[in-house]
């Protein structure tokens, strides 16, 4: 076995010191935890993070991923908070605090003004001792057992322990408050992941007259015609109510052609798929793309409620959107 190198083995070593600090953060889950989520949930205004140094970065990221799914919030600089900006925190607010020793100076002079005014403190340590546990509402324990850096100086488990368990308040109070794909977009309406969520269907489908629709019992001759013309490589056969009975496409043409049966003066529905993939126009693009990818198909027949065909998309339409 190759041995392996002094770099590979210090970022292995980190690595499984950070997953350690994930593992003991998993056992420690409880009560207070969700008591953590309802106070969040409940807040009628807004979350306020607090933190200094490695800490404040991290809060910074939480308060972006919470803003963003859902729940405002805003980052308070703790070192900027006693000259002014504690105006920011409102009755209605929520405060989260963060410090690995929960005994961070600046962190601690805001205490006093948050008991004055009444607001939940939520405190995110790594000592259930500490002044900032023992004031809090609430305290979520960030321990972990050892820092990656050998020197044990710099903040590297514990601060992935600190975004892991932000995350997981997040994705909590995203569930709570049943947030969706489409409040999501209202968010990020920019570059692709707004292309993702915003642009749908109707948006990029084929319909009106270019659409190969043609009665289910069209014999085969005529309705090569059709797949032929309309240049998309699918036609969908629907029944007399209209409704979708079946979709061929060049691929099982290409087929019927290898077996060289007798097929041109046959009906079309004999040959058909029944039950074809079909997506409505108001879903999102990149739903059909999905729906594509995991069935190992191009297009897709744009239907109504009632099952009548009003489109076809293709994969390629949807790339071209940038929906990727």
């Amino acid at each position: 076995m190759t041995k392996m190198s002094p770099l590979l083995e210090r970022a292995l070593e980190t690595l499984q010191i950070e997953i350690a600090g994930l593992e003991g953060l998993i056992k420690r889950l409880d009560s207070e935890f969700e008591e953590a989520v309802n106070l969040l949930f409940a807040c009628g205004g807004k979350v306020i993070l607090a933190g200094m140094g490695k800490s404040g970065l991290i809060a910074q990221k939480i308060a972006a991923t919470l803003t963003s799914t859902g729940t405002p919030a805003l980052f308070l600089h703790a070192g900027e908070s006693t000259h002014g900006d504690l105006g920011i925190i409102t009755k209605q607010d929520v405060v989260i605090a963060f410090s690995y020793s929960g005994e961070t100076d600046e962190v601690l002079q805001m205490i006093g003004h948050i008991q004055a005014i009444g607001v939940p403190l939520i405190a995110m340590t790594g000592k259930p001792d500490s002044t900032l546990a023992q004031a809090a509402t609430v305290h979520l324990s960030i321990a972990v057992e050892k820092e990656a850096c050998p020197l044990g100086l710099t903040p590297t488990a514990s601060s992935t322990a600190t975004l892991a368990l932000g995350d997981a308040l997040a994705m909590c109070l995203l569930e709570q408050r049943q947030f969706s794909e489409d409040d999501f977009a209202l968010f990020h309406p920019g570059g692709s992941l707004g292309r993702k969520l915003t642009i749908k269907i109707e948006d990029v489908m084929v319909s009106g007259e270019p659409l190969p629709v043609v009665p289910e019992n069209m014999p085969m001759r005529e309705a090569l015609n059709v797949l032929s013309s309309k240049n998309l490589g699918i036609v969908v056969a629907v029944n007399r109510d209209e409704k979708i009975s079946g979709v061929f496409t060049t691929g099982d043409l290409m087929r019927l052609l290898e077996d060289e049966q007798s097929f041109l003066d046959k009906p079309l529905l004999e040959f058909t798929h029944p039950d074809p993939k079909t997506i409505a126009p108001e879903e999102l693009a990149a739903k059909a793309l999905h729906e594509m990818e995991t069935h190992s198909i191009t297009c897709l027949v744009v239907a109504d409620q009632e099952n009548r065909p009003i489109g076809i998309v293709q994969i390629y339409y949807i790339l071209r959107a940038g929906v990727y």
